[in-house]
């Protein structure tokens, strides 16, 4: 007998087995997309791994910049005012604005459903109809940075967001004050801090005790407060310039910017000694430099010497102003002589 000749191939066996193998691999990419936009790959529901959300964070203000650069292509910018700030300076807001706002927020909740998110805008849904969202990319984080897993309860975490911060300047031209800005604050502290320059794609983030980017890991500091440059904004530069002269001496050296973020990155990169606000401001304004500033060694506190609560049960508004140092002894030695001054106390 020759066996070889009594085995058949069943064609319709083939097919039925080839379609169910066809079916489990389904199954697994769709089970794995799902994850993807679930909590990140979490085990647990209810908690969020910060790693993740560091990841996510980062391309939230990358591709929140994508399209705050753009807008500014486009002739119009189809600005409005939001009313006057509390110096008397025109509070505007962007077609930029609500789109970067469209792609950050939507994209973080898009991966992580839970999440509480604290953005600057409202949704716009006109704006947000052909935004692309992301997905997340490990990618974005450098092999030469390690980076631990790390997982909390999610309900004790708040983002906040601002998708174009100095405004103002944008409607300007001013683009090298322009940012978007993530802070993971957990419990209340701002953990996480993400600023990204989209005009340049240079990204600076700090994730408290853990990792820090590139460019903030062999940053020197002087610790030398003999000779202060304090950096203020350009809305109200004439009263806080006569204030640090009164406050720091006639040495001090006073220079104005726009945009929180950029006179945050301007304390860490040497630029100035300390970043001075002396009415109130918004915490997606300054959440993303407080974390960072905190992660180098630094501080940030209003100007009563407290440190600044995120949390989502807390007022958005900061009311007592600022001052952040990239060395806690100079906070330190600063702080003493706002509040010897008595200058802001209110």
């Amino acid at each position: 007998m020759n066996l070889g000749r009594s085995i058949r191939i069943n064609k319709c066996g083939v097919v039925i087995l080839g379609l169910l193998f066809m079916c489990i691999l389904y199954y697994l990419w769709s089970s794995n997309s799902a994850n993807a936009a679930s909590y990140a790959f979490s085990k647990n529901p209810n908690e969020i791994n910060l790693r993740k959300l560091l990841i996510g964070s980062i391309q939230a203000a990358q591709h929140g910049g994508f399209e705050v650069v753009a807008v500014s292509k486009s002739r119009d910018l189809h600005e409005q005012s939001k009313g006057k700030t509390k110096e008397g300076a025109n509070n505007p807001v962007t077609d930029a604005d609500y789109r970067s706002n469209c792609v950050m927020k939507n994209g973080l909740l898009r991966i992580f459903p839970k999440l509480k998110v604290i953005s600057e805008e409202d949704d716009r849904q006109e704006q947000c109809a052909d935004v692309q969202l992301f997905d997340l990319d490990p990618t974005v984080l450098p092999e030469s940075v390690t980076v631990p897993d790390e997982r909390v309860s999610i309900d004790e975490v708040d983002v906040w967001i601002d998708p174009l911060d100095a405004t103002q300047e944008y409607t300007e031209r001013l683009h090298e004050y322009v940012t978007t800005m993530v802070c993971v604050a957990v419990k209340g502290v701002p953990t996480i801090g993400i600023i990204h320059n989209p005009f340049t794609m240079k990204t600076t983030w700090a994730w408290r005790g853990k990792a820090l980017s590139e460019s903030l890991v062999n940053l020197k500091h002087d610790a030398d407060v003999k000779h202060p440059t304090i950096i203020v904004s350009r809305s109200h530069a004439g009263a806080v310039k006569e204030q640090s002269k009164q406050i720091f001496g006639e040495n001090a050296q006073v220079i104005t910017a726009g945009g929180a973020g950029f006179k945050v990155l301007q304390v860490i990169q040497n630029n100035a000694t300390a970043y001075l606000h002396t009415t109130h401001i918004k915490k997606w304004d300054i959440c993303a430099g407080d974390a960072i500033l905190g992660a180098i060694g630094g501080r940030m506190s209003d100007l009563h010497n407290e440190n600044i609560v995120y949390h989502r049960d807390t007022p958005a508004l900061n009311p007592n102003g600022l001052l952040a140092a990239a060395l806690s002894s100079t906070h330190e030695a600063y702080i003493k002589r706002i509040v010897e001054s008595k200058r802001f106390v209110r």
